[in-house]
C-alpha cells in the first residue's frame, strides 16, 4: 500500500502490504517454508524462517502501522510476546507492575521473572505517587495494563510516561483489551506495546499469537535479537489468520462495543447483580480519565453476582456464550475469573483486589444483542 495517512478502517483492510508483490494476489500468501535458497551461497532478503518470513513480516508491519510505530515482532502467543518485551530487562533489574494483572501475566512476573534475577514490585497503578515511591536505583521498567483485567482499573498513561521519562525508565504496555483502534499508546509516549493477537486482532478464537511493537530503533534491535535468538516466532499460517482477522477488526469491535454497553446497562438493573464494571457506563468511577486516553469503552465488561453460590447455576444455564478463559472472539465468551483467567493468582491476592468468587467477565461477540440478553436474563432468573 502506498505510504499515506489513511484512516484506520482503510489501514485495516489494506494494511502496509495489501497484495503479493510477486503475483499480485489479493492477500500475501502463506509462505510455508523453513529455509530459503542462497544463490551462489549468498543469502537474499530471507535466509531462515526463524529470522524472517514474508507472511510474518506482513502482519508485523500491519500491526506496527496501526499502532503508529515502525517495528513489529510476531510471537507464538500473547505470553511469548510479554516474554519478548520483558527480555529488555536483565538480571539485577527491578520492574514495577500493577497489582491487578491478567492471570497469565501475574504467573510470569511472580514465578518466572524472579528465576531470571529480576525483582518485581506490585503497586496500585491508579495512584501515580505509589509508582513513584516504588522506584529504586535498580528500577529499569514499568509494566502497564489499562484498563486492568478484570477490574477495569485505569492508569493515567500520560502521568506514568512522564514519570518514566523523568527517571529514564522503559514503559511496556499490554494493549490487548483496547486494541490500537481504541487506545493509541505509542502516541502517548509508551516505549513498547504488547498484544495478545489471540484475542481481538485475530478475532475468531482459532489461533495463538502475540505482537510486540515499538517505534524506537534501538529497542527494536534488542527485541529482534531476542526474537530471533529465542525463536518463539509466529508460524506462517497463523500470520495469515491474524492478517485476515485484522481486516474485519473495526466492524467486529464497533458491533461488539455497542452490544457491550447494552448488556452492561441491563445487567446493572438486574436484581441478581451486585455491580457491573464497564468504562462505558455513566457511573464508571474513572470514566473521565479513560476517555481522555482511549477512543471507546471496548467490548469487555465484568459483573458480580450478589450470591456467589449462583455462579455454577449461571454457567450451567446460559447457552450462547462460550464458557472459557479468553476474549476477543466473534462469539461471546463468558469467563469465571476466580477459577479461569485468574486461577494462577493466590486466593488472598484475588480477595484483596476484589476479584471475588462471584465475579464474571463477558467478552461480547457479534451476535444479536437481544438474543444475548434473553439468554443471560433467563439464566440469571
Amino acid at each position: 500500500m502506498a505510504e499515506k495517512n489513511y484512516r484506520v478502517a482503510t489501514q485495516l483492510v489494506h494494511q502496509r502490504q495489501d497484495r503479493d508483490p510477486y503475483t499480485g494476489a489479493a492477500t500475501v500468501p502463506i509462505y510455508q517454508a523453513s529455509t530459503y535458497h542462497h544463490p551462489e551461497g549468498k543469502p537474499g532478503s530471507y535466509d531462515y524462517a526463524r529470522s524472517g518470513n514474508p507472511s510474518r513480516e506482513q502482519v508485523e508491519q500491519a500491526v506496527a502501522l496501526l499502532e503508529g510505530a515502525r517495528y513489529g515482532f510476531a510471537c507464538a502467543s500473547g505470553m511469548a510476546a510479554i516474554g519478548t518485551a520483558l527480555s529488555l530487562l536483565k538480571s539485577g533489574d527491578h520492574l514495577i507492575a500493577p497489582e491487578d494483572l491478567y492471570g497469565g501475566s501475574y504467573r510470569y512476573l511472580t514465578q518466572l521473572l524472579p528465576d531470571l534475577g529480576i525483582e518485581v514490585s506490585y503497586v496500585d497503578f491508579t495512584a501515580v505517587e505509589q509508582i513513584a515511591a516504588a522506584i529504586n536505583p535498580r528500577t529499569r521498567g514499568i509494566f502497564i495494563e489499562t484498563p486492568s483485567n478484570p477490574s477495569f482499573l485505569v492508569s493515567d498513561l500520560r502521568a506514568i510516561v512522564a514519570l518514566a521519562k523523568q527517571h529514564q525508565l522503559l514503559t511496556l504496555l499490554d494493549n490487548t483489551f483496547m486494541t490500537p483502534l481504541l487506545q493509541r499508546t505509542i502516541e502517548l509516549g509508551v516505549d513498547v506495546v504488547i498484544h495478545s493477537a489471540t484475542k481481538f486482532l485475530g478475532g475468531h478464537s482459532d489461533l495463538l499469537a502475540g505482537i510486540v511493537v515499538t517505534d524506537d530503533e534501538h529497542l527494536a534491535k534488542r527485541l529482534k535479537r531476542f526474537h530471533n535468538g529465542f525463536g518463539a516466532v509466529l508460524g506462517p499460517f497463523d500470520c495469515f489468520l491474524v492478517s485476515r482477522g485484522l481486516k474485519t477488526l473495526k466492524l467486529r469491535l464497533d458491533a461488539a462495543q455497542q452490544s457491550a454497553l447494552t448488556l452492561a446497562e441491563r445487567l446493572r438493573e438486574h436484581r441478581a447483580v451486585k455491580r457491573v464494571i464497564y468504562p462505558g457506563l455513566d457511573d464508571f468511577a474513572q470514566r473521565k480519565l479513560h476517555f481522555s486516553q482511549a477512543g471507546g469503552a471496548g467490548a469487555v465488561l465484568s459483573f458480580e453476582l450478589k450470591d456467589a453460590g449462583r455462579v455454577s447455576d449461571l454457567l450451567r444455564d446460559v447457552h450462547l456464550p462460550i464458557i472459557a478463559p479468553s476474549l476477543g472472539g466473534v462469539e461471546t465468551i463468558l469467563t469465571h475469573c476466580w477459577s479461569m483467567s485468574h486461577a494462577a493468582m493466590p486466593v488472598e491476592v484475588k480477595q484483596r483486589l476484589g476479584i471475588g468468587a462471584g465475579l464474571l467477565r463477558i467478552s461480547v461477540g457479534i451476535e444479536d444483542v437481544e438474543d444475548l440478553w434473553e439468554d443471560f436474563y433467563s439464566a440469571l432468573n
